[in-house]
């Protein structure tokens, strides 16, 4: 630089330093920047460089210092001052001081990595034989407005690379699709959502089919051990209606991403990732539709956004409020799954649906290839609520003290006569708690899964929630 300029004030170092530090940005790189001064005029400037160089000591103040040092035609710069958009770390304040830098100036304190007094200070080390005067915070905000727009737009990239990839996390399973080629009477497709805080990166599959606009949509709840396949039978009755249909499968079944512990669930959280697929997808004029856990966990949605819901379709479920003993045939369900937690789906549902095919028996064994699938079925029995203080019941109570009291859409209940687990007495008991519910339709050959019996009562909800 010619001697006779006048020197730059320190804002403009500063401002000289963010140029850079945006030009990183530009390029994919955390931005940083950095201008190397002597006699008060800019000798090299240097920009964050990591990724593009694939060098780990590419930070601006290392790149600002070769280029400086070439320059000089000397590694020593002891006339020189170094202005930084951010706090050096630990590399770099060594570098400096290996150069005997006059003075250093830094906008943003970085407290994760900074050497210059957010986590530690080597330019205070009084062993050293060389000592660099630091200065920080010019410029700071700007600096940290910067940084924080940068790593913004960057969570917002990941998270919409999450939606479009919907990778897979390392502490769960993915059924292969092929095990659901060709399964008899489900031809709709499929889709997913992984961006719900609730699942943390799970991709969770849901159904939806019909006009966003109708009407009336259904929001169809599976229970445990099934999953969407589950209400083959109605949805093509609800469309014809001209209805919409969403059929979320739950985080560990049907073709959502499957926990590898059965720790992972809980009623908590099952509950909000359904509170949060309501919201997500904006439903509204809701007929919900629950059916075992659907209904254990779905008759706990409505009281948290009551607008969204005007009818409610309940097949045999239950509310465990936990200040109940559970049924008998509950209990004993519950038993068998403990002894027995590989138990044969397909076996399960022909056993009390001899009217099925055996493709379609098999189909509720698709989502789980081994048993490393199969923690939500081990995990759910135990789940139900049977104490006050168990995780859900109270929650529990406070919905069955909605449905009796606040409730004020229509309902509509079917049972199915030949389950033993969730039967005729336990759905009147419901009955009396749901606010005007009328006498229940009973399907006198259907079991616990009423829905493979379905289609006579889609069409019987069709009719009643147009009245």
């Amino acid at each position: 630089m010619l001697p006779n300029l006048e020197p730059l004030s320190p804002q403009q170092c500063m401002q000289a330093a963010l140029q850079e530090a945006q030009a990183a940005a530009t390029a994919g790189e955390v931005p940083v920047g950095a201008v190397v001064l002597r006699h008060g005029q800019i000798i090299a400037t240097g920009r964050n460089a990591p990724i593009g160089a694939h060098d780990p000591t590419a930070h601006a103040e290392i790149v600002a210092l070769r280029a400086a040092a070439q320059a000089l035609g000397n590694y020593r710069l002891d006339d020189c001052e170094l202005y930084v958009t951010l706090e050096p770390c630990a590399m770099c304040a060594g570098a400096m001081l290996h150069a005997r830098l006059a003075r250093v100036v830094f906008a943003a304190a970085d407290p994760k990595t900074g050497a210059a007094g957010s986590v530690t200070n080597l330019f205070a080390q009084a062993q050293l034989n060389h000592h660099t005067q630091v200065q920080g915070g010019l410029l700071a905000e700007a600096s940290a407005q910067l940084l924080g727009q940068f790593f913004q737009t960057r969570r917002q990239q990941k998270m919409v690379q999450r939606m479009q990839t919907h990778s897979l996390r390392d502490d769960a399973l993915r059924t292969p699709d092929a095990r659901f080629a060709q399964l008899p009477g489900y031809p709709w497709a499929a889709r997913y959502v992984s961006d719900l805080p609730a699942l943390a990166g799970l991709r969770m599959h849901y159904l939806d089919e019909g006009p966003p606009s109708a009407a009336t949509t259904w929001l169809c709840l599976h229970g445990n051990p099934a999953w969407s396949y589950l209400y083959r039978k109605m949805i093509p009755v609800f469309l014809q209606a001209g209805g919409r249909v969403l059929a979320p499968d739950m985080p560990g079944f049907g073709k959502s991403d499957k926990p590898k512990k059965d720790s992972a669930h809980s009623f908590g959280w099952h509950r909000q990732v359904l509170l949060e697929f309501v919201e997500r997808m904006d439903l509204k004029n809701v007929v919900l539709v629950v059916q075992d856990w659907g209904g254990i966990l779905g008759l706990t949605l409505p009281m948290a956004a009551a607008q969204r819901y005007k009818g409610l379709l309940v097949m045999n479920t239950t509310l465990a409020t936990g200040d109940a003993p559970l049924s008998p045939g509950f209990l004993a369900w519950r038993e068998m799954c403990a002894k027995n937690p590989e138990f044969d789906l397909a076996r399960l549902l022909a056993r009390g649906n001899p009217q099925m095919q055996a493709e379609e028996c098999a189909a509720y064994m698709a989502p789980f290839p081994d048993a490393g699938h199969r923690a939500a079925t081990r995990a759910f029995p135990p789940m139900v609520p049977a104490l006050e203080a168990a995780d859900g019941a109270g929650i529990s109570r406070q919905a069955l003290q909605f449905w009796q009291h606040e409730w004020t859409g229509q309902s509509l209940m079917a049972v199915g006569m030949q389950d033993p687990v969730l039967g005729l007495p336990v759905m009147r008991a419901l009955q009396k708690n749901i606010r005007n519910c009328p006498e229940p339709m009973l399907i006198e050959q259907a079991g616990h899964f009423v829905q493979e019996h379905g289609e006579p009562i889609a069409q019987a909800a069709v009719r009643y929630f147009k009245l």
